[in-house]
């Protein structure tokens, strides 16, 4: 997977997490507002059955449908750039990556890697075999 490809896939599915979160967030603070929660005290005891309760209560599920969705790209970015980074000589971008994603600490590899990181596909299209030209003879 390209490096442009990883970094469109990466943010792309950082704006549905931050998209379902504040979706999530508005959709309860809503129902909130308009007396949907049946409080006891601090505690929420039941839900008024109305047609806006409902619609907030499915609003708040879809944010939280997206922020999954979201997830999922992200991690399918990350074992994007695994890919990429494997093809390279130098391992350290790939063991870095590796490491700091099983240990939870993945997206501030990712960053740094999107700013920072190489491509390991652009080094296979320079070679002379996939340019087409005839590799130099001694």
């Amino acid at each position: 997977m390209k490096k442009l490809t990883v970094t469109k896939l990466f943010l792309g599915s950082l704006a549905a997490v931050v998209g379902g979160l504040i979706l999530g967030f508005v959709a309860v603070w809503a129902a909130h507002t308009n007396g949907v929660f049946v409080m006891n005290g601090s505690n929420v005891t039941g839900i008024e059955s109305t047609p806006f309760a409902w619609t907030m209560i499915g609003l708040a599920v879809l944010g939280g449908l997206v922020m999954m969705g979201g997830a999922i790209g992200q991690f399918i970015a990350w074992i994007g750039a695994l890919f990429n980074t494997i093809q390279l000589a130098d391992k350290v971008w790939f063991i870095v990556l590796l490491l700091t994603g099983l240990f939870s600490f993945g997206f501030v590899a990712m960053i740094v890697y999107l700013i920072a990181g190489p491509d390991g596909t652009a080094k296979a299209a320079a070679t002379p075999l996939a340019t087409g030209r005839p590799a130099p003879t001694a």
